[in-house]
């Protein structure tokens, strides 16, 4: 009996078994050889890997196909949302904004590590503009001198956090987890004295781990018959599969197939997924009689109108209000609609709809490597100093590992890439432009001229959804603003994303439909 004709004499349960038990095991099914057996040279697996664990803060979105784009009218008649649909794959997002409270624990751990006296750059750059809510005609000093540090809004949104500060926060955010996670293992001491460059990094880790000692206590059982680790044991490694992948800010796509939320909306293959809001997808959102007729997200009703008449103050919120205030999403997020807008990865272009790819689309690759001769070091070393561009800003710190471009010379041999900056690729660049010449590779670009014939370049950036300052029309998932990354406002924040590896399910036995959260009774989020 061939293979094919034995797995289909069995029940479904003991083929999809046998399949699995094919793939792993104890021994390779390549050579025989044992895993993890030292009198067999050590080759190390992790055969009881179970999947990967939700990271804190994150919900699991179990990715699809669905329509991206315009669901309304194009009132502005920008043209910029056509409808198109791709695919996106699973992914985790945030459940609600990132706070004042989470942000200012990123500040606090900034001061604790570095010397700001040597380093006053590192802090005095990564500090919210607490000034953005200062207007001409308006009176906000309150919110200038309170909102970021007041007790009262602790779990409000964080404002005035450009694209690229958010960016940093995620990458903090990566670092600080993984270290948990090692010293939950028992992998590292608690409470590292730590300081300018000697802190912890998970790529230094990864990629130095015989240099990085100061947390170490004890590592995994090594196998390996002359490890150069001893009897302490080795370092954890990414085939381990105990270290979690980077947080990072969604893209657009996943920022927008998160916010429709449509869970139950699919008929077999035919996407049905034209909701305009994030909680269409609901049959009955506020179930309860005292709570029908609610308002469902924060945002600015009509003209001078943000939160109601005394007596019935309609959203509770004259701007922003404290995350997990109004109901979720079918997928369980808080605030994919109103209070704050978000950042997303992607750089804006009008058209981006037609150009990127049908699957995980997304426009602003930068394709980088490790700078090895990073200012004559001749080797792979950690920054002692903060990496800065031409620009002066700072893009690595100290302890981290340097980056640079990738060359078109070092990539000759490839078919996918060719250069390092993707971010005008097939719209704006020299060689789309009608004015450009290919044999005498001159000419100047017709679009995307920043600052001279238009606002956007390739250092402007997508945000989505509405806030407490939009009209409904912007609370729509398919509307899209954009802004320059170095800029920030009262009505902007952002909530994080990380990549699902493996299997696009949560459930071991590839269940195929995902499950609603179970809300009983819609019960308004209270911190205190």
């Amino acid at each position: 009996m061939n293979r094919l004709n034995f797995l289909k004499s069995l029940s479904p349960a003991l083929a999809a078994a046998f399949l699995l038990s094919s793939c792993g095991g104890d021994s390779s099914n390549t050579t025989g050889w044992a895993y993890n057996d030292s009198d067999n040279g050590g080759f190390s697996v992790n055969t009881d890997y179970e999947g990967q664990e939700t990271g804190p803060g994150l919900v699991f979105v179990e990715g699809g196909t669905f329509t991206m784009g315009r669901v309304e009218q194009d009132v502005y008649q920008d043209w910029d949302n056509i409808p198109r649909q791709v695919s996106v794959q699973s992914f985790y997002i945030d459940e609600n904004e990132i706070t004042n409270t989470d942000y200012r624990e990123y500040l606090y751990w900034i001061r604790r590590v570095f010397d700001i006296d040597y380093y006053p750059e590192i802090l005095t750059t990564a500090l919210p503009d607490t000034l953005v809510w200062r207007d001409e005609l308006s009176y906000n000093e309150m919110y200038v001198e309170n909102y970021f540090r007041h007790p009262a809004y602790n779990f409000y949104p964080v404002v005035g956090v450009s694209w690229i500060q958010a960016m940093k926060y995620c990458s903090w955010r990566t670092d600080r987890v993984n270290e948990n996670i090692l010293i939950e293992q028992g992998i590292f001491n608690e409470f590292p004295d730590q300081s300018d460059a000697d802190h912890f990094n998970t790529e230094v880790y990864l990629y130095k781990s015989g240099e990085y000692t100061q947390q170490n206590k004890a590592g995994l059982e090594d196998h390996n018959p002359n490890s150069p680790f001893g009897d302490e044991g080795r370092p954890v490694r990414i085939e381990d599969g105990i270290l979690l992948p980077k947080y990072r800010l969604p893209t657009e796509a996943e920022w927008e197939y998160a916010a429709y939320g449509n869970i139950g909306s699919r008929v077999y293959n035919r996407v049905t997924d034209a909701n305009k809001f994030t909680w269409n997808g609901s049959a009955s959102r506020n179930p309860e009689a005292d709570q029908r007729g609610d308002m469902l997200a924060n945002f600015k009703r009509g003209r001078g109108d943000y939160m109601g008449t005394g007596g019935w103050l309609n959203d509770q919120a004259a701007t922003t209000m404290q995350v997990k205030f109004y109901p979720p999403n079918d997928y369980g997020l808080y605030d994919m609609a109103g209070n704050v807008a978000e950042w997303v990865m992607d750089v804006y272009r009008p058209l981006t709809l037609e150009d990127v790819r049908g699957l995980n689309p997304y426009r602003g690759n930068e394709f980088k490597t490790w700078d090895k001769d990073y200012q004559g070091l001749g080797a792979l070393e950690v920054l002692q100093e903060p990496q800065r561009d031409g620009d002066s800003n700072i893009v690595a710190l100290p302890g981290e590992l340097p980056r640079r471009d990738v060359t078109e010379e070092e990539n000759l041999n490839r078919r996918n890439y060719k250069k390092a900056d993707y971010r005008d690729h097939i719209d704006g660049d020299k060689q789309s432009s009608i004015y450009y010449d290919a044999e005498t590779e001159e000419g100047e670009p017709l679009m995307y001229d920043y600052a001279t014939t238009t606002l956007v370049g390739n250092t402007t950036r997508v945000f989505k959804g509405g806030s407490w300052k939009d009209n409904a029309y912007w609370l729509s998932p398919g509307t899209r603003r954009f802004l320059e990354e170095d800029q920030s406002t009262d009505f902007i924040g952002f909530r994080c994303a990380m990549d699902r590896v493996g299997f696009q399910n949560l459930d071991p036995d590839r269940e195929k439909r995902h499950k609603k959260p179970k809300r009983d009774k819609f019960k308004r989020y209270n911190y205190n």
